[in-house]
């Protein structure tokens, strides 16, 4: 007996948008487009009639914003919601701050079609819906000064680095534990799914909240204390050590798990320019096995290595295969993953 398909509404203004998405997403077995919308109010009382599995959402309708429709949604009748948004700097925010109000994740309307909608809907339907009132309460920051010593007042060595990644509820992750995270820190490297453009809106948005440095990465950044890089959207991350120091490298060769930037590449650059006796990696919420493969490949060579566990994952498929290889040494709830991250890697003892 075949499993039961994902059912899905489409809410967007734009008839041919709609009809393309639902012909589109009708070639799937799996997923069933039951029904769709051109506004909230429209939406509304069809997400009653049909109870969807998954609600695909666009951002700028007339009659009510997608915004404020989904607070409402996630209020009365909390589901899992993927902002469906063309890019302007302007919607890169409101995307930010959907995935804040419970949405689970953000795909670009030239993304609609094909393997990246499927999957983020595949993704959706097994999801943990994160409500609002759960997420940590976050204030920006101003950056204090980078010290000169380490946490005990001894230099920090240069080749300590921080290496996180995730996928699908990643952006409020990593924002649970950045924001947890002091400025005497390690550079850290940030490999999160996220369609193009939208990822500068994201790192912008972490460092406002952060207590040190937050930017997009670009090709030939030095990775020191104090500062994170997030992989850009569309350009695979990696790392290359000059003789002194870490560089960031970026590139747009073929995807990886159908993903750029990915997991994989950032971990597996790291164990090759001899950065892992000296890293700490995090593999957070995310569909999938973009990750694990590198993550085991750090522990192998001596990194200390986590995974977030099943019960705070928003989606627990990449946590769940780096677990299943035994790449993680330790399995932790979001919330204790920022005090490992904050132990210097050197003094711990025995390499934990």
């Amino acid at each position: 007996m075949n499993p039961k398909p994902i059912t899905v509404v489409i809410v967007d203004d734009d008839a041919l948008v709609r009809k393309v998405v639902a012909g589109d997403l009708r070639r799937h077995p799996d997923i069933k487009v039951v029904g769709a919308a051109a506004d909230p109010y429209a939406a509304r009382d069809l997400i009653l009639e049909v109870q969807p599995d998954v609600v695909t959402l666009d951002l700028s309708m007339p009659r009510m914003d997608g915004l404020t429709f989904l607070k409402i949604l996630m209020k009365h009748r909390p589901m899992p919601v993927i902002i469906m948004s063309s890019y302007t700097e302007a919607n890169s925010v409101l995307a930010l701050e959907a995935l804040e109000a419970g949405a689970v994740s953000v795909i670009s309307k030239g993304e609609m079609t094909g393997a990246v909608l499927v999957e983020a809907i595949r993704a959706a339907a097994q999801s943990r819906v994160v409500l609002p009132a759960l997420a940590p309460a976050t204030t920006p920051q101003a950056h204090a000064p980078r010290a000169a010593e380490s946490r005990n007042g001894h230099s920090l060595p240069e080749r300590e680095i921080i290496l996180l990644g995730a996928s699908t509820g990643g952006t409020e992750a990593l924002k649970t534990v950045l924001t947890s995270l002091g400025d005497d820190l390690p550079g850290i490297c940030i490999v999160q799914h996220i369609p193009a453009r939208f990822s500068t809106a994201f790192a912008n948005r972490l460092n406002q909240l952060c207590a040190f440095e937050v930017r997009e990465a670009q090709d030939g950044d030095l990775i020191e204390r104090g500062l994170a890089l997030v992989a850009p959207g569309g350009y695979h991350l990696t790392l290359k050590w000059n003789g002194n120091r870490y560089l960031a490298a970026l590139g747009q060769g073929p995807k990886v798990h159908h993903q750029r930037p990915a997991v994989d590449l950032l971990f597996q650059s790291a164990v090759r320019c001899g950065a892992a006796p000296y890293a700490t990696a995090a593999l957070l919420t995310g569909m999938g096995a973009d990750g694990a493969a590198g993550l085991l490949q750090l522990r192998q060579d001596g990194a200390r290595t986590i995974a977030q566990d099943e019960a705070t994952c928003v989606v627990f498929g990449m946590p769940r295969e780096a677990i299943r290889l035994d790449a993680a040494q330790h399995i932790l709830p979001l919330r204790k993953i920022a005090p490992l991250l904050a132990r210097p890697v050197l003094a711990a003892a025995a390499r934990l």
